[in-house]
């Protein structure tokens, strides 16, 4: 089957036609690293992860090579290192540790290339060289510009026209600016600002502008023109506009043969927004829910369209994954299972990442795994659990043992319930019935069903 996408500079599902197919190159936007990730900053990670593992499965292991920026030079940044009086260094490096952290928790893997913005200033002043050069970029008061009416198809992803970017809108009103949509490509370091966040450049002291992060580093690490360009439909104006519009004038070539961009994630029916107090943070989230009701919950809606994260679509996707689970508990046998791709995720997954028909095909293999389980047919068992397997490394899903999901939990409050579990059994050894129920109901309040079985006793969070 062929890997179909939809395309935002096409406006349509295009086929996807790698320059290299022993070399695929993809870029996302990554965080700006100052504070905690929200949950809406997890879609693009969790849509594009899919992407990566299933653009692996059809080229190769070694064909895909993925980069993830990490923006560590940016106004908020500054303002944190001022307002804590942390040096920038020190905030970057710890939220870029903690947002790492919180994406692997949603079985994120991590990018091939982590390129930080400020190891790449020197790409990004011979860029701005370049358009200068050119005649793309002029100097105002306040840094170096790009000029928006020079380039004859700027706004072509975006379909927006120039009259329709009013100033005072999305746009930043600078007196010395020739157009209210050019925008800054290096910025002149204001009075106050510390020095770590202060370069020196042909044009001044100061510091890069947003946009011309990513063209550098997109150059620096995957070349001119890339496969697959993603990120949030957010980004899609002004920052990929942006970043088009300075690589192409200053490579000559297509920065991107594809883009692809998820929707926005609402909470409860609005905007999530600080304003209105309902921005819920990764590292808060994976507190209470598993990581992987995380994830479920964001491929269960299709990636470019709008998701609305409720508490029901959380207690959703955790019914879902336990049943899943438990289906994969009863055909899991010995050992760790195989991979066995005769099942129907990645055919879903072929026509523009169709998650949501990918995990009914998952709860699909489930129900044939129940049935196996009920007519004891131990090679149905031992197939549909190496389909399992396999369509949840597709998923990024059941990626724990029946067990470790079934049992949570922490690995000390764990080794108190095994000691009681087995406290008890010992009571049925010398009929000790009364302090063998007395420990069964012990666990049951706290939520723990024991299964006896031929082997012994297992037990699991319920």
């Amino acid at each position: 089957m062929t890997l179909r996408i939809y395309d935002t500079m096409a406006r349509e599902k295009r086929v996807f036609e790698p320059q290299d197919p022993k070399r695929i190159t993809v870029y996302v936007c990554g965080p700006t690293v100052y504070n905690y990730a929200h949950i809406g900053n997890a879609r693009p990670p969790v849509v594009f992860d899919v992407l990566r593992r299933l653009l692996k499965d059809i080229y190769g292991r070694g064909s895909v090579v993925f980069a993830r920026n990490i923006t560590d030079v940016e106004d908020k940044i500054i303002k944190s290192s001022q307002e804590t009086g942390e040096s920038i260094a020190d905030i970057t490096r710890k939220y870029a540790d903690i947002y790492n952290a919180d994406m692997a928790s949603l079985n994120v893997l991590a990018p091939d290339i982590e390129p930080w913005a400020t190891k790449h200033i020197e790409g990004m002043i011979r860029i701005g060289e370049s358009l200068k050069r050119k005649g793309y970029a002029y100097v105002t008061k306040d840094g170096l510009y790009f000029q928006v009416d020079q380039m004859d198809d700027y706004g072509k992803l975006s379909g927006r026209r120039q009259e329709d970017n009013e100033a005072g809108a999305r746009v930043a009103v600078d007196e010395g600016k020739r157009n209210p949509s050019d925008f800054a490509i290096w910025k002149f370091a204001k009075e106050g600002e510390p020095d770590e966040a202060i370069w020196d450049s042909p044009w001044g002291k100061g510091r890069p502008g947003w946009h011309i992060e990513c063209s550098a580093m997109i150059k620096a690490e995957l070349g001119d023109t890339i496969d697959i360009h993603g990120g949030g439909i957010d980004l899609q104006f002004p920052h990929h506009e942006n970043e088009i519009a300075q690589s192409e004038c200053a490579h000559g070539e297509t920065l991107a043969n594809y883009w692809m961009h998820n929707g926005f994630l609402d909470m409860e029916g609005e905007k999530m927004s600080k304003s209105l107090g309902n921005v819920k943070l990764v590292h808060d989230l994976v507190k209470d829910w598993p990581g992987e009701v995380l994830r479920y919950a964001l491929l269960s809606g299709h990636y470019r369209a709008p998701l609305d994260w409720t508490r029901d679509l959380l207690e959703q996707s955790k019914t879902m994954l336990d049943r899943i689970y438990g289906a994969y508990r009863r055909v899991w046998g010995d050992g760790r299972p195989v991979a066995d791709d005769r099942h129907g995720v990645r055919d879903k997954l072929m026509d523009d990442l169709n998650t949501p028909l990918a995990l009914a095909e998952l709860n699909a293999l489930a129900s044939e795994a129940n049935k196996a389980a009920d007519e004891k047919n131990e090679q149905a068992m031992e197939t549909v659990r190496n389909m399992m397997f396999d369509a949840g490394q597709a998923l990024g899903l059941l990626s724990k043992t029946p067990m470790e999901w079934e049992q949570g939990g922490d690995g000390d409050d764990n080794a108190r319930i095994d000691a009681l579990v087995q406290a008890r059994l010992d009571a049925r050894k010398n009929k000790d019935w009364a302090e063998a129920d007395r420990i069964r109901d012990e666990l049951k309040t706290e939520g723990i069903e024991i299964m006896d079985g031929a082997g012994g006793a297992t037990w699991r969070r319920v």
